[in-house]
């Protein structure tokens, strides 16, 4: 059946996204793939907030497994009402990377948490965030800003653009996926179990 294939597909799709962004925001709180610099709190604030974690991670997959345990039901009430509970499951799902997606594209833009020399001397600060009202004034637009800026963590720029970017990209993806799925159950709710399914019914005399 179409409804229950596409469910089973989106399901199958989301678990591999939903692990980049746990791998992506672990990585991002660990740079140098070192402790002390979360333990100390310098670590870029956007990856603080989790959203990899608990947001495209923890969130979608269970929506996932929801997917995957939705389209192995049979019988006409038992699907539709399954497919509701799949609606509320894929709208959770979409809000959740939805937020990781905004969280990934913040901290790519703002530029990391460093160790950098100041005016006052070496201060930890956020130094490569854009300047407002100077919409191409961020780091993203200087490549000679990636390097020779932040002195710790070392590479926290290229180590931070990568991650984020990774992030935001699986997380866009699962909230395409997760609309996608929005419009699958509501049609398998209002068409029912025998939507796609070329069945030939006997005629009653």
């Amino acid at each position: 059946m179409c409804v229950s294939r596409c469910l089973h597909c989106v399901g199958l799709s989301l678990i591999p996204l939903a692990l980049i962004c746990l791998l992506s925001n672990t990585l991002l709180l660990l740079p140098e793939l070192k402790t002390n610099f979360l333990l100390e709190g310098h670590v870029t604030r956007e990856a603080t907030w989790a959203t990899g974690l608990w947001g495209g991670g923890f969130l979608v997959l269970i929506s996932a497994r929801s997917f995957l345990q939705g389209s192995r039901i049979r019988g006409c009430w038992a699907f539709r009402k399954q497919m509701l509970y799949q609606l509320f499951q894929s709208a959770l799902g979409l809000l959740a990377a939805a937020g990781c997606s905004v969280v990934s594209l913040t901290g790519l833009s703002q530029g990391p948490l460093c160790l950098y020399n100041s005016t006052s001397g070496l201060t930890w600060g956020v130094p490569l965030e854009p300047i407002p009202d100077h919409p191409h004034s961020g780091y993203l637009y200087n490549h000679s800003l990636w390097f020779g800026v932040c002195l710790e963590p070392r590479n926290v720029v290229q180590w931070n653009m990568i991650l984020f970017s990774l992030m935001a990209g699986a997380s866009f993806l699962q909230v395409l996926l997760c609309a996608a799925n929005i419009i699958n159950s509501a049609v398998g709710m209002i068409m029912g179990h025998g939507f796609c399914q070329n069945q030939v019914n006997p005629v009653l005399v």
